[in-house]
């Protein structure tokens, strides 16, 4: 396919680059000098024949640790290899499962590199989260006889149009024909996924695992002692989660008039990518608001305007924590919304802006619910965040409405790690 041969080309042009940005990147942070061999595909041989398993950052790390953890259980004589893209991908990965598992970068999508990883790791089966879509990776796959699951699949409508669009429609095609599993997470996705040329006898409808990943009993508790340390157990707390510029700054100016009316409300400002916190500081320094920084373990007390989340993995913690939450990567009109699943198994009432395309479905039931609610810009989000703040029996009520609804999703756990069990048994 001459496709094939210019993406292959194209791969071959972009490494360069792409390791100058790695070593422009690492005089910040060392972590992206580390290992880069591993990149090239020289992954360390391992004995056995490894369950692979790719997750791409943090996001994917902590939807898949659980199915990791399962499958440890479930397939004891196999050695779990995590593969990820980022070095905080691959530090997550180390703090939640520890030893357990291998770890390793995925290899840059050329065709030296991505065959050299499959010579080197020899999985049994490959399993991949999300859209993790490369078509070396794939036809590497193939060619080493390694099958593919792809676990919570979905595919939004914004991209699911350009898969439908030359030439990317090619490279589709291609990969989705070789995949042994895809789980779709909803059937609107698994419809999608056909239309973009999955065959329809590998997608099956399995579920969300983010619902599963959700219900965590050791996050509310914790979330109940953190709010004691803070001496915050009488005053709201407000989450802005996963922000993205300019949204900071505007929220800023609804921080200022939810204070306003609630006087002791505590903000909570998670910013979704670690490189962004010192700017995010900086524009705090220039605020009229006192702040603390999570990372450096600073008191929170009654003085304290706003906490810095500059922290990973904490996200279901604040959940629990918070009163009314606003989702970012929403008042923006290129980033599609985030995670709108926590919060509500988090019983937290929540707010996001209209760019919500990824996770329109899932919202539409909370709406109903009066749990969640979709505002214009910053200014609405701060009036809708106060008609909770102010009504503390409503918003309780929405909540608890909000955690029934992602309870009664669970279950994508147990079917996605028997579907792929059925895949191992059958290399067995």
């Amino acid at each position: 396919m001459i496709w094939r041969w210019v993406y292959g080309a194209a791969t071959y042009l972009l490494a360069p680059p792409v390791f100058a940005y790695f070593f422009w990147r690492g005089r910040a942070e060392a972590a992206y000098r580390r290992h880069w061999r591993e990149r090239l595909g020289f992954a360390e041989p391992r004995d056995g024949r490894p369950l692979w398993v790719h997750a791409a950052s943090v996001g994917e790390v902590i939807l898949v640790a659980p199915l990791v953890e399962a499958l440890i259980e479930c397939h004891p004589d196999y050695r779990v290899l995590l593969t990820t893209f980022t070095p905080t991908g691959r530090d997550e990965a180390r703090r939640r499962l520890g030893d357990r598992v291998d770890l390793a970068y995925l290899p840059l999508d050329t065709p030296d590199a991505t065959r050299r990883f499959f010579r080197r790791t020899r999985p049994i089966i490959g399993v991949l989260a999300e859209t993790e879509l490369w078509p070396n990776l794939v036809a590497a796959a193939e060619r080493a006889g390694v099958p593919l699951a792809l676990v919570n699949a979905s595919l939004s409508a914004r991209s699911a149009a350009r898969y439908r669009q030359w030439p990317v429609a090619l490279a589709a095609r291609f990969m989705l024909a070789r995949f042994a599993l895809i789980a779709a997470a909803e059937p609107v996705h698994a419809e999608r996924f056909i239309a973009a040329g999955a065959p329809a006898d590998v997608v099956e409808v399995v579920g969300n695992l983010k619902y599963d990943r959700a219900d965590n009993a050791r996050a509310r508790s914790a979330a109940l002692a953190l709010r004691q340390r803070w001496q915050a157990v009488r005053r709201p707390v407000w989450l802005a989660a996963s922000t993205h510029a300019p949204e900071e700054a505007r929220l800023l100016d609804a921080f200022a008039m939810l204070r306003a009316r609630h006087p002791n409300l505590l903000w909570i400002l998670a910013p979704r990518h670690p490189q962004r916190f010192d700017t995010v500081e900086r524009l705090l320094q220039d605020s009229r608001w006192r702040y603390v920084r999570r990372s450096l373990g600073e008191a929170v007390d009654t003085h304290t305007d706003i906490v810095l989340a500059d922290t990973l993995g904490e996200l279901d913690l604040f959940y629990g924590l918070a009163d009314v939450a606003f989702v970012g990567g929403s008042l923006t009109s290129r980033i599609g919304g985030h995670n709108v699943i926590e919060p509500a198994a988090a019983a937290c009432v929540f707010v996001t802006g209209s760019d919500i395309a990824a996770w329109r479905e899932a919202m539409t039931p909370m709406i109903e619910a009066g749990g969640a609610a979709i505002a214009r810009d910053a200014t609405e989000v701060a009036w809708l965040s106060m008609g909770w703040l102010n009504d503390e029996t409503n918003r309780r009520l929405a909540g608890q409405r909000l955690a029934g609804i992602a309870a009664s999703h669970r279950g994508a756990l147990a079917r996605t790690s028997e579907r792929i069990g059925t895949l191992l048994a059958a290399r067995e």
